[in-house]
């Protein structure tokens, strides 16, 4: 599937029967991570995900561009290969935001959308893209390792990954990687790219969704400490801006809860969704 720039966009079945329920990854993931929650969801969906560029089985663009506009246009082009009429949504961090804003490019794409943490500042928490603690990060990451084995037992000596159920973990390195000529394997979304989409100047503000009238459960873990704002305290102010949000908080889980705990989140999207699309249960 083609985005709107001609980028190539990876779209992958989870199965399941009902109508389609779409998964929106966080940067520096892919859809496949999701797996183990996407097993509380297919007895009601059928359940999709989308890999954005650069992300995943998604190669990097070749313009080497990621306003998170085009990651909009790559979730809008990859919901387009699987469904003519709205859907409903799962989207996580970036994925979040990416499903919002391709709601207000293409208004009722989405029935309702249940979004955990999504990345949406109050325009004057911004960070500037030349001290962006986020890509600095991401640029220091180690991107190759022997093998798969190697990299799920580094990460699981320490967090954010220490704290992952252990089939989350695995499904993430399991298509987290691309293997190389050597036998050796390397991150398939690279320290830069994951830099990039941080770095990016189009971020989604408050201001740019107020008044959105989509059905939207808006969750949050517990605020993390660390540089920048944190993720689970930007909630309130996206749930405020939207007339038809709900907010509901976690404090047993982190910004990376679905991979902390994804049979507890799956349930969670699952029953909103379900309300939102069936009826009540």
């Amino acid at each position: 599937m083609q985005s709107i720039d001609g980028s190539e966009v990876f779209v992958r079945s989870f199965g399941g029967k009902g109508p389609p329920l779409v998964i929106c990854h966080a940067t520096g993931f892919h859809g496949a991570a999701y797996a183990p929650m996407a097993k509380q969801l297919t007895d009601d969906f059928a359940v999709w995900a989308i890999d954005v560029r650069g992300h995943g089985r998604s190669p990097s663009p070749t313009s080497g561009d990621f306003s998170w506009n085009l990651i909009a246009q790559d979730v809008t082009a990859g919901i387009a290969a699987f469904s003519s009429e709205p859907v409903v949504a799962f989207g996580h961090s970036l994925g979040g935001a990416a499903l919002l804003l391709a709601e207000l490019n293409q208004p009722g794409l989405l029935r309702a959308a249940y979004l955990y943490e999504p990345i949406v500042f109050p325009p004057g928490l911004l960070v500037d893209r030349a001290d962006n603690p986020m890509s600095s990060r991401a640029r220091s990451r180690r991107s190759t390792f022997s093998s798969r084995a190697e990299a799920a037992w580094r990460y699981a000596q320490k967090p954010p990954f220490a704290r992952f159920r252990t089939d989350a973990l695995v499904a993430y390195v399991e298509e987290g990687f691309d293997d190389n000529d050597d036998a050796t394997v390397s991150l398939a979304c690279t320290p830069e790219d994951e830099a990039k989409a941080f770095e990016c100047e189009d971020k989604v503000t408050t201001d740019l969704i107020q008044g959105l009238t989509l059905p939207a459960l808006i969750a949050s873990g517990h605020p993390e400490a660390g540089p920048g704002p944190s993720p689970g305290r930007l909630a309130p102010s996206i749930a405020e801006a939207m007339p038809n949000a709900a907010l509901l908080a976690y404090p047993q889980l982190g910004h990376l809860g679905p991979f902390e705990s994804p049979d507890f989140v799956g349930e969670e999207v699952r029953d909103y969704l379900v309300d939102h699309c069936l009826g009540p249960r």
